[in-house]
């Protein structure tokens, strides 16, 4: 008696799952990308030609407003942090960090006497300072 198997395997695979997890990914990125940029509001950066190559986590913006009147931000937010608090947020934003450091992004019509300030923070608390500049 020699009995056949009637069912087969079918050796065909669905490709719409696999697409469906392309797509996933593709808007993860795309959405991930935007938020990468830290320095969201409108500066006219300094140009310099030199270039660092270290990455700071955090970002200190400095926003000139006109008659002596400046604004800091703090890693982009759109809400500024008045100066007597931004040595505070810095210690708190870079305290689990293993070598601390941050960019300062200031208007090219800020005085660099608000920028020494922001320097002078990171002396006293040790951390790395790197000025964003555009390139040239």
């Amino acid at each position: 008696m020699a009995l056949k198997r009637i069912t087969k395997a079918d050796p065909n695979i669905s490709m719409s799952s696999m697409t469906d997890i392309v797509f996933l990914l593709l808007i993860f990125f795309l959405v991930t990308s935007t938020l990468v940029n830290p320095n969201a509001l409108k500066l006219l950066l300094p140009k310099s030609t030199g270039q660092v190559g270290a990455k700071a986590s955090v970002s200190v913006s400095i926003k000139d407003w006109g008659n002596d009147k400046f604004t800091y931000h703090i890693n982009g937010d759109n809400n500024p942090t008045p100066f007597a608090e931004v040595e505070d947020e810095l210690v708190g934003l870079l305290q689990s960090e293993e070598e601390p450091t941050f960019s300062i992004y200031s208007d090219e019509t800020v005085p660099i006497r608000e920028i020494v300030q922001v320097m002078n923070i990171a002396k006293r608390n040790h951390y790395k300072v790197i000025l964003a500049t555009s390139p040239e």
